[in-house]
């Protein structure tokens, strides 16, 4: 199982910060964000090579921090130098599968995330359903769901319908950005590209997916700390305490 970590934004809410840094490295505690991603996921053994997807500006920062890993890491530059010029998540996805010739099972997650829960359940549960997977939280302020992917789901977990941004949110489960695709599935991110799916959001693939297939949601165990801007990265620094669940 390969795992596609997207690293490849500017992150231009949090300037100075990230204008020359990318926002993956910043350190939570006494750990890079991507540390607590790689050292959690790689608990469950099921990972034999980490692609994390960069663009040029930042690509040699990330060449750097993984010469620190014990893991197999590979980086690449989807060759984009600005925010306006950045490909968006799932031609990423799709840039880094045709550059590696990867064809395999994929965990793909944001890489500026920090998580109080770890992502072994939800590998194991992908495993467990043999489909694509996403995951869901509760979100009870409407403002909120206005900006995520919102999922509908049955009774066994599986996705009905999922949107992004949607002006009329169907339900209150969010999609965070962490998705499971069986190596079928991922072979077909260049299909969804040419019909129609959306680009830039990462769960515009997922979205598109479970029209063509089954998708199944475990619901979120935990927390999810989304470092946005200045702020809410300095509120994270004062409040995370590492993987607790």
């Amino acid at each position: 199982m390969k795992c596609l970590i997207l690293a490849a934004g500017y992150a231009t809410r949090l300037y100075p910060l990230t204008e020359n840094f990318p926002k993956p490295l910043l350190t939570v505690g006494d750990k890079t964000i991507l540390d607590w991603l790689v050292d959690d996921i790689d608990a469950a053994g099921e990972i034999d090579e980490y692609v994390v997807i960069s663009n040029h500006k930042f690509a040699h920062h990330f060449d750097k921090w993984a010469k620190t890993k014990q893991q197999r890491i590979t980086v690449v530059d989807d060759g984009t130098d600005s925010n306006e010029t950045r490909l968006g998540a799932v031609k990423d996805i799709q840039f880094a599968i045709e550059r590696l010739g990867l064809d395999d099972d994929m965990l793909v997650i944001a890489g500026d995330n920090v998580l109080d829960f770890s992502l072994t359940g939800f590998i194991a549960y992908a495993k467990e359903k043999n489909t694509s997977c996403i995951m869901r939280y509760y979100e009870p302020e409407h403002k909120k769901l206005l900006k995520c992917g919102v999922v509908e789901i049955d009774e066994h977990d599986r996705v009905l319908s999922m949107t992004e941004k949607s002006a009329t949110p169907a339900t209150h489960w969010c999609c965070p950005p962490f998705y499971y695709y069986t190596r079928e599935d991922a072979r077909l991110v260049k299909v969804g590209i040419e019909g129609g799916c959306a680009t830039d959001a990462p769960g515009s693939y997922a979205a598109w997916l479970c029209t063509k297939t089954p998708v199944h949601a475990m619901e979120m165990p935990g927390s999810r700390y989304d470092i946005g801007n200045l702020e809410s990265y300095e509120r994270v620094k004062a409040e995370y305490h590492g993987i607790t669940k």
